[in-house]
């Protein structure tokens, strides 16, 4: 059984990874869109979320905001949440957080930043504050900007399977996860 101490601990270790990730981020970029998340969470969910803060700073990995200058986006749909999503997920061992965006991106919807895309930095950097019951810890959810000047056709070939398509949108779908965000960024960077 896990000791009160322990969680305590853990939330303390994660605040700390979360406030390094952060302020690298806001070093190795200028401009981006700040956005602040608050979340209710299980217990058990918090612990998982508290593991991945203390581990790399970031509970959801790190994501792409993928746009043509025409203003469409590039969503994939997940099938574990039934929503359009950016691209994103989880760092490997060893990875930044734009290596693993890039992975991911290439991943789940078959563009790849090196031939398809430009990366031209960091889109949001989202806080992301979580809670259960007493405890409470944050992380950062950064979401890097990828410009996509060809016509290319998203190819989706996600080896976990949670992403079953992917597709340009000028007008954003209402199930899309975190969409107040998405069109706060496309209107503070595109228009």
């Amino acid at each position: 059984m896990t000791s009160v101490d322990d969680l305590w601990f853990l939330t303390t270790q994660a605040e700390q990874q979360a406030e390094r990730a952060h302020h690298r981020l806001a070093d190795a970029h200028e401009e981006f869109l700040d956005r602040t998340h608050s979340r209710r969470v299980s217990r058990s969910r918090f612990r998982t979320l508290a593991e991945r803060i203390a581990d790399c700073g970031a509970p959801y990995g790190a994501h792409s905001v993928v746009y043509r200058p025409s203003g469409e986006l590039l969503l994939v749909w997940h099938a574990g949440v039934d929503m359009w999503v950016v691209p994103g997920g989880e760092p490997d061992a060893g990875e930044s957080f734009r290596e693993a965006a890039e992975r991911e991106l290439r991943e789940e919807a078959g563009v790849d930043p090196s031939a398809d895309a430009t990366c031209d930095g960091l889109a949001m950097n989202v806080r992301v504050d979580l809670r259960c019951d007493e405890y409470s810890t944050w992380g950062v959810l950064p979401l890097f900007e990828v410009r996509v000047e060809e016509e290319v056709a998203p190819d989706p070939a996600d080896p976990d399977g949670e992403i079953t398509d992917a597709r340009w949108f000028g007008e954003l779908p209402e199930e899309t996860r975190d969409r107040e965000d998405l069109l706060a960024w496309r209107e503070y960077a595109l228009e």
